[in-house]
């Protein structure tokens, strides 16, 4: 067992990592050209601004209150999440928003990472701002149809997909009763035995074979791992909830405001960045069962593509008043449905969820709702113990990880070898010599000049030759040291990805039980807009 007081955090800045986006570092950075895309900056001054304005953008909270009771109905609720529920009621109360969809046994690690930065900002805002509380959230994205992204995970290397077991529609609403067989192999490859393998298979076997839905399952095993640290999830699947956005959506269908706004948004952002979403002249989804459908005008109709299904003017407004619940909105207008239903301050997300919400910014003040501080999530490396060690069996830094392996491979060499294999000195003298040779010759012939140049180029090419074979030769006589990184860069940065983006917590969970969140969340400094690298120690202690 290793002592997590022996633990080492780390911070990097997402610059130097090289797997963010131009629009991520300037977004960290307060980078002046992004300014214009929202009103509040990530940082402690930023969410103090935004506490205070938000107070001038009620919601109703009576609504709010009353749709997570019923949603929480049925379940085990730790005291703080009951306290959270309640405390929504009070106009002091603000949200610390972070919102994912339903993945499969929650998809990759970063869809921990980031409700784990929302419950520490969520602690830190409550330490630092008295008289007022605030609720860390996790929005469920439940009607998202992605099957393909949403049911597949990968565990100890292995890739492990659900198609849905041929349903249609949002995600949040299949039946969970096909998932048997997959958690059966899964759990197949679970261990070491002891407590807490036979606590995470008695969680996921209760979440989705003890629920009808994978929005509910996901609700469940959610609320098992965090409800501790008081997190509230919310389902926005919910016909009280929707019908507060009914004056929204009938803007929408109506008259199709949201495409001129946030298409101009696009263009101004995209003269420097790349933009992640993209408007529709509806930016809603029928959604029935088995249905999550665009809809579009069509003359005097309104039409459910892929359906038979369409709608006079009168037929879809009577439809939208009496049944809210069957229109969705996308990712146009999702922001817009949550910080419409909840006292948002602050948005946490990823990269490309960071880049969609500067599009916004502009249709947010159309429909006068708040705008809240959109945080980048908090990134998290993990090194494990004989990871560690092989880091410092070749000699690299914390920071160095993240370099490429190329650049550590010549680094490698040049630090156990003589640094013979170059040839730039001999190359400098060779261009003097042919430099010379190329005057004598012009002066000449004019006409020489070029069959200098030419015998100088062939000259360079056989000098990168030979320089990559004597390279070669220098890394097999360290062929150990070497084989150490690429094994260290590989299981570090799976297929080449970030650790987050590939691994699910289900192996932490094995190996650390409840404490890796724990561990995780002591990590985090929620307004160090820093990657965390947490290393366990090199040997035992």
């Amino acid at each position: 067992m290793f002592n997590p007081i022996d633990l080492t955090y780390a911070h990097i800045p997402y610059a130097d990592t090289g797997y963010f986006s131009k629009l991520v570092a300037d977004h960290i950075s307060g980078h002046a050209p992004l300014r214009p895309f929202y009103d509040h900056a990530p940082d402690e001054a930023g969410i103090a601004q935004a506490i205070q304005q938000r107070a001038n953008f009620p919601v109703d909270r009576q609504r709010l209150v009353s749709a997570l009771e019923r949603q929480y109905r049925g379940l085990e609720v730790a005291d703080a999440v009951t306290a959270n529920i309640r405390s929504l009621l009070s106009a002091h109360t603000y949200t610390v928003t972070t919102a994912h969809q339903p993945n499969l046994l929650t998809g990759y690690l970063y869809f921990i990472y980031k409700i784990l930065h929302a419950i520490k900002l969520a602690e830190h805002l409550n330490a630092t701002h008295a008289g007022k509380h605030f609720v860390p959230v996790y929005y469920m994205g439940s009607e998202d149809n992605d099957i393909e992204e949403l049911g597949v995970f990968r565990f100890r290397g292995d890739k492990y997909i659900w198609d849905g077991s041929g349903q249609k529609g949002a995600v949040g609403r299949m039946d969970t009763s096909g998932l048997k067989p997959l958690l059966q192999r899964v759990f197949h490859m679970f261990g070491p035995p002891g407590r807490d393998m036979d606590d995470l298979v008695r969680i996921v076997t209760k979440a989705y074979m003890g629920h009808k839905t994978i929005g509910k399952a996901t609700q469940y095993l959610v609320n098992e791992l965090f409800g501790r640290y008081g997190l509230v999830i919310l389902d926005p699947d919910d016909r009280e909830l929707k019908e507060a956005f009914v004056p929204v959506m009938e803007d929408e269908l109506l008259n199709s405001n949201a495409y001129p706004i946030v298409s101009q948004q696009t263009t101004l952002l995209e003269e420097q960045y790349k933009a992640q979403a993209f408007p529709r002249p509806i930016n809603l989804f029928y959604l029935d069962h088995g249905i999550r459908e665009r809809i579009e005008r069509q003359g005097d109709k309104w039409v459910v593509l892929n359906t038979d299904i369409s709608f006079s003017r009168e037929e879809l407004l009577a439809q939208l008043h009496e049944a809210p619940e069957s229109f969705s909105p996308n990712v146009v207008l999702r922001g817009l449905f949550q910080s419409t239903i909840l006292p948002d301050v602050v948005f946490i997300g990823g990269g490309a969820e960071v880049a969609y919400w500067f599009q916004l910014k502009t249709l947010f003040r159309h429909y006068n709702v708040f705008y809240p501080v959109v945080m980048l999530r908090r990134s998290v490396q993990w090194i494990a113990r004989e990871q560690a060690r092989l880091r410092h069996q070749c000699g690299i830094s914390i920071a160095d990880i993240f370099r490429p392996e190329l650049q550590l491979e010549t680094e490698q060499v040049d630090a156990h070898t003589s640094g013979e294999w170059r040839t730039g000195a001999e190359m400098q003298a060779i261009e003097d010599i042919f430099a010379g040779l190329q005057a004598k010759a012009t002066a000449i012939d004019p006409t020489l000049g070029p069959s200098a140049a030419a015998a100088l180029a062939r000259m360079r090419r056989q000098a990168v030759v030979l320089e990559k074979k004597m390279l070669r030769a220098e890394k097999r006589k360290i062929e150990v040291g070497l084989q150490r990184l690429h094994r260290l860069k590989a299981e570090l940065f799976p297929n080449g990805s970030l650790q987050e983006r590939t691994e699910n917590f289900a192996e932490y969970y094995l190996s650390y039980g409840p404490a890796f969140f724990d561990i995780v969340k002591e990590g985090i400094d929620p307004l160090n807009n820093r990657f965390l690298v947490i290393e366990q120690p090199a040997e035992d202690k």
